[in-house]
């Protein structure tokens, strides 16, 4: 599939594709014209591409992960940086699970001064 048909169906732009590619992260085979072809994968690994950096990876890691990804195949040091990435994530879950905690209580509290006409504003 062309660039713009792989675009739309992964819901990312044509320039983003072209900045995976850049990375090393997509590859595409060229038309005798120079066209970008990608194969039908390339929508679902443009979709974990995306994934992976809304985790917070680093292009250099995820350019590590997508080998491993495509072939099935690890080292034991990619499955133990694969635990630290898993481990980091689940301290961020935490972190983001407690301000919304926090944020919550801040909501119900407010809620209440405003209900009962009081000002929230210190005085």
């Amino acid at each position: 599939m062309r660039i713009g048909e792989l675009a739309a169906k992964a819901g990312v732009s044509v320039r983003a594709l072209r900045y995976y590619e850049e990375q090393g992260l997509l590859a595409a085979e060229r038309s005798a014209s120079g066209q970008r072809h990608y194969p039908d994968s390339g929508v679902d690994q443009v979709m974990l591409i995306q994934q992976l950096y809304a985790a917070g990876l680093p292009s250099k890691s995820i350019r590590a992960v997508l080998p491993c990804v495509e072939t099935g195949e690890a080292t034991p040091e990619l499955l133990e940086w694969f635990a630290a990435e898993r481990d980091r994530i689940d301290r961020q879950m935490r972190d983001l699970a407690s301000a919304r905690d926090r944020l919550d209580s801040l909501i119900v509290g407010a809620t209440a001064v405003w209900r009962s006409g009081r000002s929230c504003r210190a005085r």
